[in-house]
């Protein structure tokens, strides 16, 4: 038997999954996370080439170890040396056919909300692969645009700066914002994405799930 929080977000769900295809990014809702994972993979061609950002749900999801397992040939940022490769994988990863990553928050009219500290996601999700497929537990969606920045800084970034320990933030010591300006701030790039151009680069998935931060 559903809860009522997975009553609620299989309703929701479809509502906000048309609100995004109105602003033309392709989007889907699913009730559980493996036809979402199959969702996925059914949108990249075996030729691609693929890479990711930080995305905890899609790590959650085990995308990244099934794309390798799948034959694609990947970039994988966290098989570098040393810093000075991983920052080349990661540029590279501009480039690549699909990019796979989360995101901070969706508003209900379908509007994405992401934070940034070195800028490589949110650059990939504004232009250059082929495609950017997005991943998203229910838990990201929130009433209107205000709620998803206040999310996306209040809530998201917060508790992403717990997986770097050794970093000087207000947020890392206390696990509230303060809109510091830290040179360890995970908050350098705040980009809204309101239109999805070309139409449908962006494909959003949305799970009926609490998934990732």
């Amino acid at each position: 038997m559903k809860t009522p929080l997975e009553i609620r977000y299989g309703k929701l769900g479809h509502k906000v999954a048309r609100a995004l295809q109105s602003r033309f990014f392709d989007a889907w809702y699913f009730e559980n996370e493996a036809e979402a994972v199959e969702k996925l993979f059914n949108l990249i061609p075996k030729d691609h080439l693929v890479s990711w950002g930080g995305s905890l749900t899609a790590a959650g999801l085990g995308i990244q170890k099934s794309a390798v397992e799948r034959g694609y040939n990947v970039i994988d940022r966290d098989k570098a040396a040393n810093k000075e490769e991983r920052t080349e994988l990661m540029r590279k990863a501009l480039l690549c056919d699909t990019y796979i990553t989360g995101t901070n928050a969706v508003s209900e009219d379908g509007q994405l909300v992401n934070v940034d500290g070195g800028g490589n996601r949110v650059a990939a999700m504004c232009y250059g692969p082929r495609q950017v497929i997005l991943v998203a537990g229910m838990n990201k969606v929130v009433k209107d645009l205000d709620a998803a920045i206040t999310r996306a800084r209040t809530v998201a970034a917060p508790s992403n700066m717990q997986r770097f320990p050794g970093t000087h933030t207000h947020c890392q010591d206390t696990g509230s914002c303060i809109n510091c300006t830290s040179p360890d701030s995970i908050c350098s790039f705040l980009v809204i994405t309101r239109l999805c151009k070309p139409a449908g680069r962006i494909k959003v998935i949305l799970i009926g799930k609490e998934l990732g931060l």
